[in-house]
């Protein structure tokens, strides 16, 4: 099933029935199981099936333009961010691509029961799958649609430059984002579904990862080694 793009009244895009395939083989690999029993098979295999048959991964998105920038901060659409990180990113580059995707609030509706740990660990997983999913359809979908070329991006909270509390700006920007796919921010500024991202796509030439300029030693989602060249160019 082919997604459907749906333009919003903000001048946002919405990006609904994003197709979803799931195989064993994928949602083991996203739980990173080192034993495969025939327990585990069939409880991946269960769940599977059942995401598969209702989940409906989404994202919304806009385009904005860069209008000013000081050395701390940008405006995105009369929208100011507050990160130097961010502005020097996007020093040179005129339009960017502030979006959220997520899972979906489908897959709550499977009922795993709590004490059932490895069921529980298992959705997760499918959850994870289905939102990174929905991050790619959009990427590939932005560079088809503006042929913008190679895209990087950025997310709220990904660096202390950028703090967490920069997702309500972004979602001021975007307008009714928990009307148009469910999305919600909690007063923490966190999102739920909690398998959800949220950020900004920007065109770039090199590929830029927020975790290049991160020096936690231990993380399990790193994309990308720390660098401290860069971290210093940035000024983190």
């Amino acid at each position: 099933m082919s997604h459907q793009d749906t333009e919003t009244a903000a001048e946002a895009r919405v990006l609904d029935g994003i197709p979803l395939t799931l195989t064993v083989e994928d949602v083991l690999q996203a739980m990173r199981a080192r034993k495969v029993t025939p327990g585990l098979t069939s409880v991946v295999k269960d769940l599977s099936d059942r995401a598969r048959d209702v989940a409906r991964p989404k994202a919304m998105y806009t385009v904005a333009y860069v209008e000013t920038a000081s050395d701390r901060s940008v405006v995105l659409d009369g929208t100011e961010f507050t990160s130097g990180v961010l502005r020097r990113l996007l020093e040179g580059v005129g339009r960017v691509f502030p979006f959220v995707a997520t899972c979906g609030t489908e897959l709550d509706g499977i009922d795993v029961p709590s004490t059932d740990l490895m069921a529980s660990y298992c959705l997760d997983s499918i959850k994870m799958i289905a939102v990174q999913e929905a991050r790619r359809h959009l990427q590939r979908h932005i560079m088809e649609t503006y042929s913008s070329g190679k895209l990087s991006r950025i997310a709220p909270g990904s660096l202390e430059d950028w703090p967490l509390e920069e997702q309500g700006p972004l979602f001021g920007l975007l307008g009714d984002v928990e009307g148009h796919i469910g999305v919600r921010l909690t007063d923490k500024f966190l999102m739920i579904p909690v398998k959800s991202i949220s950020g900004i796509f920007f065109p770039t030439e090199m590929r830029f990862e927020s975790c290049q300029l991160c020096r936690r030693k231990v993380c399990s989602g790193r994309r990308a080694p720390f660098d401290p060249q860069l971290a210093a160019r940035y000024g983190v």
